[in-house]
């Protein structure tokens, strides 16, 4: 990791917005994203005790999804389609997958998911973080491919090569050095991992 090139960012953009994401201006920008509320919706929705409903589970995945600013209008109307023309054993899978993912083996999960939406080339790092990252903000990253690999290549990650096939491989060690990189940093930059992923892509795109 280039911490020179970190701390750099974060002093330019602390200089442009001097209380982080508390800043007025950076408040009228994530207000779009409704961040707060996706996170407590989540947490309700997607609790242990839940899956004892995966069906119910499944449906909710697919709103969770669709209300998110941070996935595809694209992908959103295509998952949809593909998980409503799933078997009712396809959809338990569905479901039990995120709880692995949320609640027990997060590996074997991640592969579920992608095996049951690959089908339908539906095995995308948008569709497979985007829960995860909601659930639990401070633990889990939201992979957006392109914040992924500009910060990868502006900030010098090691060992990390971006591949738009999702592998947990990947994930685990991506979200590493994104929660490394976040305790180097100002804590109105890091309110959770979305928003610092938001400062990271704002500066790789500068």
């Amino acid at each position: 990791m280039n911490k020179l090139r970190l701390k750099a960012a974060e002093r330019d953009f602390l200089l442009q917005f001097p209380q982080g994401f508390a800043d007025p201006e950076m408040a009228k920008i994530a207000k779009k994203h409704r961040v707060p509320q996706m996170i407590e919706q989540c947490q309700g929705l997607f609790s242990e005790e839940s899956f004892s409903k995966p069906q119910l589970v499944a449906e909710n995945m697919i709103k969770v999804i669709s209300r998110s600013s941070m996935v595809s209008l694209f992908e959103k109307p295509k998952l949809r389609d593909w998980v409503k023309g799933m078997t009712h054993d396809e959809r338990e899978s569905y479901a039990y997958a995120l709880k692995d993912m949320l609640h027990g083996d997060q590996e074997y999960g991640f592969n579920i998911m992608g095996d049951l939406l690959r089908p339908a080339r539906l095995a995308k790092w948008s569709l497979m973080t985007i829960i995860p990252n909601y659930y639990a903000p401070l633990d889990e990253v939201f992979v957006k491919p392109t914040t992924a690999k500009g910060v990868i290549k502006y900030f010098e990650l090691k060992d990390l090569e971006y591949k738009p096939t999702p592998s947990y491989e990947f994930y685990l060690k991506y979200r590493s050095q994104i929660i490394e990189m976040r305790a180097l940093v100002d804590d109105s930059l890091k309110p959770n991992n979305a928003a610092f992923c938001g400062f990271l892509m704002m500066t790789t795109s500068q």
